[in-house]
């Protein structure tokens, strides 16, 4: 299991309109400004989250709250 991919910015995983999107059960770490189910791939989780918390997520390779980074 990966746990951190780097993507660049975008209109293709923003709403899985080719092969780039979530499978199920896959979790995102998303700075986009807008979410809805299904969005990045049915049966994913997209959470939206502040550019500091994706870099939270990023540099622990799982959700992390920034305050607790030192």
């Amino acid at each position: 299991m990966q746990a951190f991919e780097w993507r660049l910015p975008g209109c293709s995983m923003c709403l899985a309109m080719n092969n780039d999107r979530l499978n199920p059960g896959e979790r995102c770490a998303s700075t986009s400004n807008r979410n809805f189910e299904g969005r990045q791939g049915r049966g994913g989780r997209t959470h939206l989250v502040s550019p500091a918390m994706a870099a939270a997520a990023a540099v622990t390779g799982h959700f992390a709250d920034i305050r607790s980074l030192k």
